[in-house]
């Protein structure tokens, strides 16, 4: 293997166990090609990671003893299934089982959907590592197939038979079409799981707008309530609005497929911002608004200009919720801290002239656990506050 040297400014974060080495802290240009193993060294600290030639992020560190495996990688596998065990107690049978930096296998996630798993990859550099995960992953627990997603989005079959066009996983006794093809992310957001259960108890009788709802997990959370009651104690109504239809109509196959007629809530295509635009105009309010927009900053060069979107969507929202209602809102990148997107909230309440008093926040679900060496795997925030008049 090459030695990469290091400054030894990074020593302690790399001690620690971060797993990223960046372009601009290699010393020395290396013209190895990506997916090369190499060994890192600065100063008394030494580790194994894969090259990456193009990417910011120049190594990937895996292992502090050895070029991984397969006897490694199944030990790897092992711990993250482990790992998820209060997952499985549940009625829950879609979840992260591989969650990347979090579980020593940097820039490589599984998710798995009943008995289907997805291998995705986010740098060219890791595909090398993805036969021998599929090998572990199907020896570990039974499976029917599985799914390789890399970096350019062309899911293709990896091992096994495809899943079916009609595949659905159980989640809280809950039931969701999973296009593992089509889908975004893998096909499902799992991370919202917890926060979208949470939610559920604070929309009994209530009028609910569930923005950007993609395929209607928060609305069918709402729709239902607290699974511990019975049925028809969820929200009085709900309105779900998605940019894209395919999103939306899966929505309603959703609320059919759990027995929930979809014909007494409304379900829009079109510009969420908008939506809120004209709602705010036409004085419509509803008693919890569900903000869960898509990533708004991809890097840091786009960090700014997040936060500003973030301010300008709640301050529609405010003017939406009713007063002594809900807001409920989410941030799903890395490059916006909790300190940060609260600061967006604070601001948005002030424009919107209410005061937003938090009383839940909460990032990803337990399958996406965040090593405390790494916060950069914090990426989800889920802020729900009450939304009163300024006094």
């Amino acid at each position: 293997m090459q030695t990469i040297d290091l400054p030894a400014s990074i020593q302690p974060r790399l001690s620690q166990g971060h797993p990223w080495v960046y372009r601009n802290q290699i010393l020395k240009p290396s013209d190895l090609d990506s997916g090369s193993w190499v060994q890192v060294r600065c100063g008394g600290f030494s580790a194994v990671g894969l090259w990456d030639a193009d990417s910011p992020i120049a190594v990937r560190i895996f292992s502090r003893h050895t070029v991984p495996d397969h006897d490694w990688v199944a030990r790897r596998v092992e711990e993250a299934w482990e790992t998820r065990a209060p997952v499985r107690e549940g009625a829950t049978r879609g979840y992260r089982w591989i969650y990347g930096e979090s579980d020593a296998l940097p820039g490589l996630v599984v998710d798995l959907y009943g008995e289907f798993a997805v291998v995705r990859t986010y740098a060219p550099s890791v595909q090398g590592l993805v036969p021998l995960v599929a090998d572990a992953l199907h020896a570990h627990t039974p499976l029917s197939g599985i799914l390789w997603k890399p970096a350019d989005g062309q899911v293709q079959s990896w091992w096994g038979r495809l899943p079916p066009p009609d595949l659905t996983v159980e989640e809280h006794g809950l039931l969701f079409h999973a296009d593992l093809f089509g889908g975004q992310k893998t096909g499902l957001y799992f991370d919202q799981r917890e926060n979208r259960r949470t939610l559920a108890s604070w929309c009994q009788g209530r009028s609910v707008l569930d923005c950007f709802c993609y395929t209607g997990g928060f609305s069918l959370y709402a729709a239902r309530g607290p699974a511990s009651l019975a049925a028809g104690d969820g929200a009085a109504s709900i309105t779900a609005c998605d940019a894209a239809a395919g999103a939306v109509e899966a929505a309603r196959r959703n609320f059919a497929l759990n027995g929930i007629d979809p014909g007494p809530h409304t379900f829009l295509v079109g510009d969420c911002f908008e939506l809120l635009e004209r709602f705010a105009a036409e004085g419509r309010r509803f008693d919890v608004v569900i903000l869960d927009p898509p990533s708004f900053a991809r890097d840091r060069k786009t960090r700014r200009t997040a936060e500003r979107a973030y301010v300008r969507l709640n301050q529609l929202a405010l003017r939406c919720v009713t007063p002594g209602g809900l807001l409920a809102s989410a941030s799903c990148t890395s490059q916006v801290s909790p300190t940060a997107f609260q600061q967006a909230l604070a601001e948005a309440a002030r424009r919107a002239r209410h005061r937003l008093l938090v009383f839940h926040d909460a990032g990803q679900a337990v399958d996406h656990p965040v090593p405390a060496y790494f916060p950069e795997a914090r990426y989800l925030k889920f802020v729900v506050g009450r939304v009163l008049p300024l006094a």
